[in-house]
């Protein structure tokens, strides 16, 4: 079984983002870069299908710049057997993304694909259903649980009720949720045969894709700053005030 794993380039979670000072963006400047913490549990899932025998390949697959590849040989170094680029500097959406990731799906035709929920950065939790949905393959999302039986899976998804259970024949999309597995670091040996494997780079216009996008991002600010809160005496002050000055009851 080859498994696709699709991986994001993210500003690392521990750091405070900025808006630009024209509205336009994130400042994105001298700003540490990171893979996608779902990104990492998508990848972690394909190696250990790997480590169990079920998959032969694991393939990671991302699409951005050039400096992508920092994320991929990461990727790399945590497991996968090679990577793919598919190089633009623009922005994309959603939809554009998926569009890359079936055309390499195309190309390289792998049973599984594993996709991280959503990306810390864009929080848009639409790229796996809009590939599933291209690709016409069956697709498991908020994965907690995945079992490979025979030609099938069986996925243990996270709902608002709690936890239901599908089964899914190959091939797949599946998105991870955080408590499908918790990603092993990269030791040094990995990180120095990961500089060696191949990493192979392509572009939209040479796998047939259009990427102009029909959205338009007119305005980033960044959210209002909280005012301090007070401390009442009683009940009945917290009462009055809730009701006065707050006009919440």
């Amino acid at each position: 079984m080859k498994v696709l794993v699709a991986v994001k380039r993210v500003v690392d979670f521990n750091v405070k983002v900025r808006v630009k000072a024209d509205n336009s963006g994130v400042e994105l400047a001298s700003v540490k870069m990171a893979l996608n913490p779902f990104c990492e549990i998508a990848v972690e899932e394909a190696v250990r299908l790997k480590e169990q025998g079920v998959a032969t390949e694991v393939v990671v697959v991302a699409v951005g710049s050039s400096a992508t590849q920092e994320q991929l040989r990461t990727a790399l170094a945590l497991g996968a057997d090679r990577a793919i680029l598919v190089e633009t500097g623009e922005e994309l959406s959603a939809l554009a993304i998926a569009k890359c990731l079936k055309a390499v799906a195309d190309k390289e035709q792998p049973q599984l694909l594993i996709l991280g929920k959503q990306a810390i950065d864009s929080d848009n939790n639409q790229t796996g259903q809009m590939l599933a949905a291209l690709t016409g393959y069956a697709q498991g999302t908020f994965a907690s649980k995945i079992e490979v039986v025979g030609d099938r899976l069986n996925v243990t998804r996270e709902v608002d009720g709690g936890l239901q259970t599908i089964e899914l024949s190959l091939p797949a999309v599946i998105t991870t949720d955080l408590r499908l597995n918790e990603p092993r670091y990269a030791s040094l040996p990995n990180i120095m045969k990961a500089k060696k494997k191949p990493l192979e780079t392509l572009t939209p216009a040479a796998l047939g894709v259009s990427i102009a996008s029909t959205v338009k991002v007119l305005k980033v600010e960044a959210p209002a700053a909280r005012s301090g809160g007070i401390k009442v005496k009683s009940v009945a002050e917290l009462v009055e005030k809730l009701k006065n000055e707050a006009k919440v009851i």
